[in-house]
């Protein structure tokens, strides 16, 4: 195929992709009944032909009801938590290219199409909306510590990973199907956000940013998120999932922090030694030899495990071709 037919080919599928054509929306739920109705109808006028999927979590109010009402396709996911929802979506629906987005209303169905091009002209695997640089998140949403908790998580994928995304926490996302199929859902609950951007730097797909206008949720309608505790269970997701992707950088710090601490102990206990040749606080000595030994064992842990981790990360790749070779043969291009 030469450029003029490869460019004819991708807009012809942007055009499709624009109405909707094997386009997935994925709305997760709980308790949404004031505004599921509106987001179901925004995403059907936007984007016509999509199938509009919403998973019911263990909802207490009419939310499948008015969602069926509205024409979703109504699902139930009884594990609770926004990660469990998730990761059935992914297991149960087969589109080309999926858009996830809150059934809380505070995501603009038109920035739909411009999340999905990057996808179709394999600019991107995934395209994120961005609520931050354009301000709007700060002037719409009110509760306290939220700009911050978002700010220090990016800062730590930053520092872990080297790239800095503009918004980690969105929950307005786009992700081509290959992305879908080899992505191994471990979150169960709001850390689901964290782990995909995680997920998605470590294993080098393509991102891209897609500034949207935020706008937060309507009168009656509230926030699922618990700012401490899911906070907190972020952060812990983080760590997590760098011992997980680098074992060979989270247990070399450690045992060089560990080895840091063995030498404030040991120092004095050295020095005495050569100053008297003696070693009057033997418990000391001990200890600080005891600590610098685990130090080794850490360092030991981190390079047996990167081992590993290097053998998991070669048969992802494996399965990402087969993945790809599969989406080819979907497309009448094998």
């Amino acid at each position: 195929m030469d450029y003029k037919d490869e460019e004819a080919r991708l807009a012809r599928a942007e055009e499709a992709v624009r109405l909707g054509e094997g386009v997935a929306v994925l709305i997760p739920c709980y308790n949404e009944e004031i505004t599921v109705g509106k987001v179901v109808d925004d995403f059907r006028r936007v984007l016509p032909q999509a199938s509009i999927y919403v998973y019911d979590n263990n909802s207490s109010d009419r939310t499948s009801e008015i969602a069926r009402e509205h024409g979703a396709i109504v699902r139930f996911e009884p594990r609770q938590g926004k990660g469990n929802v998730v990761r059935q979506m992914f297991r149960d629906i087969e589109a080309d290219y999926y858009l996830l987005v809150d059934g809380d209303d505070t995501y603009p169905a038109e920035a739909a199409p411009e999340l999905l091009v990057p996808l179709v002209r394999e600019r991107a695997d995934m395209t994120v909306g961005d609520r931050l640089s354009n301000g709007s998140y700060g002037a719409e949403n009110e509760r306290a510590f939220h700009g911050f908790g978002n700010d220090l998580v990016r800062w730590l994928i930053k520092c872990l990973y080297g790239y800095a995304f503009e918004d980690v926490m969105t929950g307005y996302r786009a992700f081509n199907r290959v992305f879908v199929k080899t992505f191994p859902v471990l979150s169960s609950n709001f850390q689901i956000e964290t782990e995909i951007s995680i997920h998605a730097v470590d294993k080098r797909w393509r991102v891209v940013d897609v500034p949207i206008i935020y706008r937060d949720r309507p009168e009656g309608s509230e926030s699922k998120l618990s700012t401490f505790g899911d906070g907190a269970a972020v952060l812990m997701a983080i760590t997590s999932l760098f011992k997980d992707y680098r074992p060979l950088a989270f247990f070399g710090w450690v045992a060089l922090l560990v080895l840091v601490v063995g030498l404030i102990i040991g120092i004095p206990v050295i020095t005495e030694f050569l100053q008297t040749g003696h070693v009057p606080r033997m418990p000391t000595a001990l200890l600080a030899v005891a600590i610098i030994l685990c130090g080794a064992l850490s360092l030991t842990v981190g390079l047996v495990l990167d081992t590993v981790a290097k053998s998991h990360r070669k048969q992802w790749e494996i399965d990402v071709y087969q993945a790809y070779s599969e989406q080819a043969a979907r497309e009448g291009r094998a």
